[in-house]
């Protein structure tokens, strides 16, 4: 422990080593232990010759502080430079995902008018018609959770006290109506009960009832899908948990981008925005969300909001 101290904080003696030296020679001389010579300077130049040193020994002052402002102003461009360089890829990334999101349907509605014009009237020309409107709502879900997108950006939050206890109730008793899909809700009764969150309350439940879609959409019959809520020091906790078949770790760390789908979310429904607006929410109330899974287990998503 002695020598990773001396490691560590050895310079700071050593600079100071100079200045006891210096010490120790004055007490020596002013005792008279040592004879004490009286040195007389004698310097003589004009004016011109002493502005010039002057001038000389500022500039020498000066060249390490704009040494350091050139060196700090190098790596504050290269850090910009950085994060234009993120935002960029994240804009391309989501341009890109957004026109697969768009084709899609797109593509599938032109096939289905084309068939329309062509069937003859019946349950032929039926189904056409119902695919176009379904492809036609689906596009209104993308339109819509993104204008939501947009709006959570610059719009600002209407605080009240939200009881978190009862939106959740609400949004289980939404959830529930998904066939075949059981939701058991755990709330706090002793020795309190949850404290009311400041924020928004439809921005809220919009981020509370998404993720309990997001675990019926993912989970199968005879699933468990459990949503658990608690205080947590200064911290409301809200917990959706199930069994479904979980998500690959190479997808993890992208569930909450914009428009992602990753291998086990490709043919299901939805806009590809309702986690985003998750952390989107979340963030905008100065809290976070989070998962936690094993494929082939189950997922479990942690939103953290500031209690009231």
């Amino acid at each position: 422990m002695t020598r990773g101290w001396w490691r560590k904080w050895w310079p700071l003696p050593a600079s100071l080593a100079p200045l006891g030296v210096g010490m120790l020679a004055a007490l020596f001389w002013q005792a008279g232990l040592w004879p004490d010579p009286v040195l007389v300077l004698r310097l003589r130049a004009d004016v011109g010759t002493l502005l010039l040193l002057a001038g000389a020994l500022l500039t020498l002052l000066a060249l390490p502080a704009a040494a350091v402002g050139m060196h700090a102003a190098r790596r504050r461009a290269r850090d910009l430079e950085a994060v234009r360089a993120a935002c960029a890829d994240d804009r391309h990334r989501f341009l890109r995902r957004l026109d697969h999101e768009l084709k899609n349907p797109l593509t599938a509605m032109q096939a289905g008018l084309a068939n329309l014009a062509a069937l003859p009237a019946g349950a032929g020309r039926d189904a056409a018609r119902a695919s176009v409107e379904a492809q036609v709502a689906r596009l209104t879900r993308l339109v819509a959770d993104l204008r939501k997108l947009a709006e959570l950006e610059r719009c600002p939050l209407e605080r009240t006290h939200v009881d978190v206890g009862r939106l959740l109730a609400e949004a289980v008793e939404l959830a529930q109506e998904t066939p075949d899909r059981a939701v058991t809700l755990t709330l706090p009764q002793a020795p309190w009960p949850l404290p009311p969150v400041p924020g928004d309350r439809d921005l809220l439940f919009l981020a509370c009832y998404n993720l309990l879609d997001n675990a019926c959409k993912f989970t199968r019959p005879g699933d468990a899908i459990e949503v658990r809520a608690f205080e947590d020091g200064r911290w409301v906790v809200v917990e959706v948990a199930d069994t479904g078949p979980g998500i690959p770790e190479e997808d993890l760390p992208h569930v909450f981008e914009e428009l992602y789908r990753g291998e086990n979310a490709r043919g299901v429904e939805g806009s590809g925005l309702g986690l985003a607006l998750v952390r989107a929410v979340a963030e905008h109330h100065g809290g976070s969300v989070a998962v936690r899974s094993r494929q082939g287990e189950g997922s479990a998503f942690t939103l953290r909001l500031p209690a009231g």
